[in-house]
């Protein structure tokens, strides 16, 4: 039980610390320069500036395609190529 208590009293000595320091600082929590930053119809990142990549691979993720559906899928439509043959 000590035990807990401890890491407790530690979570809330760092949360209370990171709070502090958003509120000296006056600055905004911002994301990161990634995520859906760098999948959105934008040219450039909303945070940072710099150019979006339009062949990022999360685009397809977030269109519904994400690798291992899409792997199924084909391994699927081989499969009934396969049994249509026999």
């Amino acid at each position: 039980m000590a035990t807990y208590v401890i890491v407790f009293a530690a979570f809330l000595i760092v949360v209370v610390g990171m709070s502090i320091g958003v509120m000296f600082k006056r600055k905004p929590i911002a994301g990161s320069c990634g995520g859906l930053n760098a999948i959105s119809d934008a040219d450039h990142c909303l945070i940072c500036g710099s150019p979006v990549d339009k062949n990022s691979p999360l685009k397809e993720r977030l269109n519904g395609e994400c690798p291992r559906k899409k792997a199924a899928r084909e391994k699927a439509e081989r499969e009934a190529a396969m049994n249509a043959a026999e």
